[in-house]
């Protein structure tokens, strides 16, 4: 019986065939981008909301219709949606890789995570879009003032 033949000790490493793509490189590098914009986003979401005019106490449906009759405001809560729903379904999609064991337990948890990403997304980005801020029927002191000329 003779021995297997080995390659010297101190021989270079010699990639036989490309293994992986840079699919984990720019997951990791989305994670890093996105959360240095969503930090922007909800801080700026969260200054205008509680420190700019009232307060917190100043929180209420004519505050979130007066801001949503504005599409810069639409557009930034849009993107602060799309983003954090994008960083999170990424961060718990890395902690199913790493975690889940079998190959069908993987499948099935990630495509529960994608369905329910885009059920979320669709229905936020439904919601601020067709937000009416002078609905019919409302009290006129819960209304934001430009309501009331209709």
């Amino acid at each position: 019986m003779t021995a297997p033949a080995l390659d010297a000790p101190r021989s270079p490493y010699r990639r036989t065939k490309a293994t992986r793509s840079n699919y984990e490189l720019y997951g990791w590098l989305f994670m890093r981008l996105s959360g240095v914009v969503l930090l922007v986003l909800v801080f700026g979401h969260l200054f205008v909301n509680l420190f700019v005019g009232k307060g917190i106490h100043a929180v209420d449906f004519a505050f979130v219709a007066g801001k949503w009759s504005s599409p810069f405001w639409q557009v930034w809560d849009l993107a602060m949606l799309w983003l954090a729903m994008a960083h999170g379904t990424n961060g718990v999609r890395t902690i199913i890789n790493d975690y889940a064991e079998r190959d069908q337990t993987r499948l099935w948890l990630k495509s529960l995570l994608y369905a329910s990403f885009v059920v979320i997304v669709a229905l936020g980005t439904l919601v601020i879009f067709t937000f009416d801020p002078c609905p019919t029927g409302g009290a006129a002191g819960n209304l934001p003032s430009f309501c009331t000329a209709r």
